[in-house]
């Protein structure tokens, strides 16, 4: 049985319950040509995965069971001043696909981990630092200034996932040719929801 990946339950630190609702509520996965829909056109890059808003914190969990197969560094001030640490993980599913889970504050498990439905992987992240964000920011950041939208970045893969290439960075990709084995997640979002 396949989880919704993001945890209903209310963290501490949410302001309330309306504003985590407005969030997370069935049907906000972004439809095409939504901000942080699968391959939104950001101008200068297209986005690679789906960014399911919730409030900094909430619990992110493994959709399917699977092997953790790698977690990592995946936004820092190193990379680009605007950005915060976050780190993503990448579960190889029972299925045999694999599910990348971006832009968390934590990863709460290791390569190799065994990963069940439903299990606590992470917690949802802060990417962007809006005091760093200013005139040379591209045009797509600068929109973003002052809005602070914690979310978790979700990305399907066929096969192993482009986490190291050219043209790939922060969940974005940098070419107009989609990488082949890149799967829009809409549809397996959908109908986890449902």
């Amino acid at each position: 049985m396949r989880q919704w990946p993001l945890n209903p339950i209310i963290p501490e630190e949410t302001v309330s319950e309306e504003t985590f609702l407005k969030k997370t509520v069935p049907g906000r996965i972004p439809q095409n040509r939504d901000a942080g829909s699968f391959w939104e056109d950001r101008g200068d890059r297209y986005h690679c995965g789906v960014d399911l808003y919730a409030p900094e914190n909430t619990e992110v969990l493994s959709i399917e069971e699977g092997v953790v197969s790698e977690t990592d560094l995946m936004t820092s001030p190193e990379i680009l001043p605007y950005w915060n640490p976050t780190y993503y993980v990448i579960i190889k599913n029972t299925s045999g696909t694999f599910c990348k889970y971006g832009e968390l504050a934590e990863c709460t498990v290791k390569k190799g981990d065994k990963a069940g439905s439903g299990q606590l992987i992470g917690r949802v992240g802060m990417v962007l630092n809006c005091a760093k964000i200013n005139e040379s920011s591209p045009s797509y950041i600068r929109k973003l200034k002052n809005k602070n939208p914690s979310m978790l970045h979700f990305e399907l893969w066929k096969d192993k996932p482009i986490t190291a290439n050219r043209d790939y960075l922060g969940g974005n990709w940098f070419s107009e040719e989609k990488p082949e084995n890149l799967i829009d997640p809409t549809e397996y979002l959908v109908s986890i929801r449902n």
